[in-house]
């Protein structure tokens, strides 16, 4: 039966997993015998002969990206990085990387789609990284703003534009939520009770603040979010706070601040999170964070802060504060994407048109899912608000956390250094993405699982068809009949799994998604063991042989397409080699590569990474328990 079939191809993945090894070829000796040299792989329009309209659409940078009437509009962000530091592997997978994958799928899919992200560059995290390093907080801007764009561009993301917050765009879009909220009586003035410094004469808002934590007992807790059990804080719910800048004990000190009034907005809040939960189908954690926060009641949340690096608060009384960095860091999204087109309303004020998909970790989840929709619901317009929210946990380093400061675990800048291309970055950590729970990065587990998924399943795959059709065929794909039982059998299960990948990635399931593009390489590769391509089957059985190669050379085609939002670079090298255009991702596996197509040539996708350097690589970059 067909889910045998399927099944079989899971079992094979496993088996070449397990082994390690490259699968078994009764004829490898004779295959080895061929010299013929196979050329480095190009694209000639001028011999390709593939079927029309499935190539697919170059976008011009120069031309932007709008909605369209009656199709499908897909705004994407991923949480805003903070300015302050370098991205370690699990900032990476847990928003940027995993929003590109799926920008990248609804592009495959011809959706109409736009990605932005960029830093988040106000707030005491910046105030307190410029003071630690003796430079304006424009400078750091500036410096790690270059630093994000740097590495997110070594990883292969996407971005229609990766802005920033410090912008003109940002004022003008922010203190028109504020306004219009405040016309609409959801801004509440009050008095707070906050932390001051005598020493450095200053009110000691969010970072500038640390503590224990009143929940947890974790006694290196920020003044805006404990990190260790991820509850939202105020600076005076800490035991024995600390002034972070000369660590002396801070006093009480009223200030006049202004309030979202969330508890007013509840009702409506609540009724745009139930129907985006239900039909956006949100991640389990996303709903549950939500629900948490509806359900014991919304208060009214401060919106400034005594600082001055930050948007400026537009009310008389208020000159000398800005906005809270949580109100305005979202509203990022909306002037991003002012910086990228002027008709940015067409994507943010439309919401019977664009569906918003927002990806970032746990802990970003309030924010999105009730703060920034509470925002722009209480401007009384229509607003986009979001549909689908994609959370992660957290990625973990070697049997500890990732830190910076001791020098342990992967950060953006370090991945480049290995010498290991994109493709195998970005396979490994959406393989192991902590989409329901924390996961755990290993130098073992990256290597092997190069070795042997990559190189010995997908790898040997598309490397045996290619160079068998160059050392048989001149790489020009022959006539065939597709009717045989094999291959009739293989567009079954092949379809099967199809399905069920555009299902998995329609629910912004991307691991599972990786699986099943895996699962179909493995499918290939057993095909080709049950036809027993080599030479005795061209020399003995020419007509099941010319069907063969023509099978498996559009089978690598549609795993090109596949495997394309994961690992794009991969995705473009199997294209060269087969001289054919990039290719959407489609509802069927048909036989696009046609009769008399010449093929571009052949190169290695992977190569085998010695075992040896786990030990070079957590000598390097510490292990987790250091």
């Amino acid at each position: 039966s067909k889910n045998n079939k399927v099944t079989a191809g899971v079992d094979f993945i496993k088996e070449l997993t397990n082994k390690g090894t490259k699968p078994k070829n009764k004829n490898a000796h004779a295959e080895k015998k061929v010299t013929k040299e196979i050329p480095k792989p190009v694209i000639n329009t001028a011999t390709q002969k593939v079927k029309p309209n499935i190539a697919a659409k170059v976008v011009d940078p120069a031309i932007k990206v709008l909605p369209k009437e009656n199709e499908r509009n897909i705004l994407i962000t991923s949480a805003l990085p903070y300015v302050n530091n370098v991205p370690h592997l699990g900032n990476i997978i847990g928003s940027t990387l995993s929003a590109d994958v799926y920008a990248r799928y609804c592009r495959a899919r011809g959706y109409n789609t736009v990605y932005f992200c960029g830093t988040d560059e106000y707030g005491t995290a910046t105030e307190t990284k410029a003071l630690e390093e003796g430079v304006s907080c424009q400078a750091l801007c500036d410096k790690y703003n270059a630093i994000h764009n740097d590495v997110y561009k070594w990883f292969d993301l996407s971005f229609d534009l990766f802005g920033r917050t410090t912008t003109q765009k940002q004022t003008e879009i922010a203190q028109e939520i504020f306004f219009k909220n405040y016309e609409n009586g959801n801004i509440v003035k009050e008095s707070m009770t906050q932390l001051y410094c005598e020493k450095c004469s200053r009110f000691l808002a969010d970072r500038y603040v640390e503590g224990i934590c009143p929940n947890c007992k974790y006694d290196d807790a920020r003044g805006d979010q404990c990190d260790a059990c991820g509850k939202l804080l105020n600076a005076t719910d800490l035991i024995e706070p600390r002034c972070k800048l000369d660590n002396n004990k801070p006093i009480t000190k009223e200030s006049n601040h202004l309030f979202l009034d969330l508890a007013k907005l509840q009702s409506e809040i609540e009724k745009a999170f139930k129907q985006s939960a239900e039909e956006g189908k949100w991640s389990a954690n996303g709903i549950n964070i939500t629900q948490s926060w509806l359900k014991e009641g919304l208060k009214p949340r401060c919106i400034t802060r005594d600082l001055k690096w930050g948007t400026p608060v537009p009310l008389e009384g208020y000159e000398d504060k800005v906005f809270y960095v949580w109100f305005d860091a979202p509203i990022g999204y909306p002037s991003i994407t002012a910086n990228y087109t002027d008709e940015w309303a067409k994507w943010w004020k439309n919401p019977d048109n664009v569906k918003l998909y927002q990806f970032m970790g746990k802990d970003n989840v309030p924010f999105h899912s009730v703060i920034f929709p509470g925002s722009e619901i209480g401007t009384g317009e229509k607003w986009t608000v979001v549909n689908h929210i994609s959370t992660c946990e957290y990625l973990n380093y070697e049997g500890g956390k990732f830190s910076k400061s001791r020098n342990v675990g992967v950060f953006g800048n370090n991945a480049q250094d290995t010498g290991i291309p994109p493709s195998v970055w970005r396979y490994y950590l959406l393989s192991v993405r902590p989409e329901t729970s924390d996961s755990m990065f290993t130098w073992n587990e990256f290597i092997t699982k190069n070795n042997s998924e990559l190189l010995n399943n997908l790898g040997n795959f598309v490397n045996r068809g290619i160079r068998f059709i160059f050392s048989k065929y001149d790489g020009v794909i022959p006539k065939a009949d597709f009717s045989g039982a094999l291959e009739t059998d293989l567009i079954k299960d092949i379809n099967v799994l199809l399905k069920q990948y555009v299902e998995t990635l329609e629910a912004v399931k991307l691991r599972a998604g990786l699986s099943i593009a895996m699962t179909i390489s493995a499918r290939g590769n057993q095909y080709l063991q049950e036809a027993n391509l080599s030479n005795a089957l061209f020399d003995e059985s020419r007509p099941k042989c010319d069907a063969v190669v023509a099978t498996a050379a559009n089978l690598i085609y549609l795993i090109s397409a596949i495997i394309g939002p994961y690992m794009p670079a991969s995705a473009e090298s199997i294209c060269r080699q087969l001289n054919a255009p990039l290719r959407t991702i489609p509802d069927e596996f048909t036989m696009d590569i046609l009769e008399g197509h010449k093929l571009g040539g052949a190169e290695y996708l992977f190569t085998r990474i010695d075992e040896k350097m786990e030990q070079t690589w957590k000598a390097t970059y510490g292990t987790g328990s250091n």
